[in-house]
């Protein structure tokens, strides 16, 4: 963790709580779109990352600096979002094993390596047809470009589960791209 950050949740607990603004400026819009990908509603998500801030800020004194800041404040927003929408029951696509192991990483590299307008809407409504686990960790691991190490750490998984995973949702979201075409 930055010694930055550190020094300014130091101060924060010794009464400077203005300062928690800088928490606020440098990673509100970050949190705001992971939970806005996993939940798809943006009144819900601007409420909910309100929410993530004043939950931080209330157990500030338990952030133990194992982590960054950053890893932190994204494993509450997500464990905020997916409780919020685990209340809400979005349906969700649920995929066959079967179906998804018969499909190569060739076919799905090839599919999601176009960077065509057209097929990044298509993966961008396949994307909303997840459920939102796999949403975070898309979210995570390609919007927010976090390591698999912090993406792990952020969903509460170990490395190569996170992996797993991964590998497992770009096939699904392949197979609903190659749904949408048919």
């Amino acid at each position: 963790m930055e010694n930055n950050e550190k020094h300014i949740i130091q101060r924060i607990l010794k009464g400077e709580t203005a300062l928690y603004e800088n928490f606020l400026n440098q990673y509100g819009q970050q949190v705001f779109s992971l939970i806005a990908r996993i939940i798809c509603n943006q009144e819900d998500a601007e409420e909910l990352t309100q929410d993530v801030f004043l939950k931080a800020f209330q157990h500030l004194s338990s952030f133990k600096a194992e982590s960054s800041f950053s890893t932190w404040i994204y494993s509450i927003a997500y464990n905020t979002a997916i409780s919020a929408a685990r209340k809400k029951k979005f349906d969700t696509f649920a995929m066959d094993d079967t179906l998804l192991a018969n499909i190569s990483e060739q076919q799905v590299d090839e599919t999601l390596n176009d960077e065509s307008e057209e097929m990044i809407i298509k993966l961008n409504r396949a994307i909303e047809k997840l459920n939102s686990d796999e949403r975070a960790l898309i979210t995570l691991f390609y919007y927010e470009e976090k390591t698999m190490n912090e993406t792990a750490l952020i969903l509460g998984l170990t490395e190569s589960n996170a992996k797993v995973k991964l590998h497992r949702i770009r096939k699904k979201i392949y197979v609903l791209i190659k749904q949408e075409e048919v």
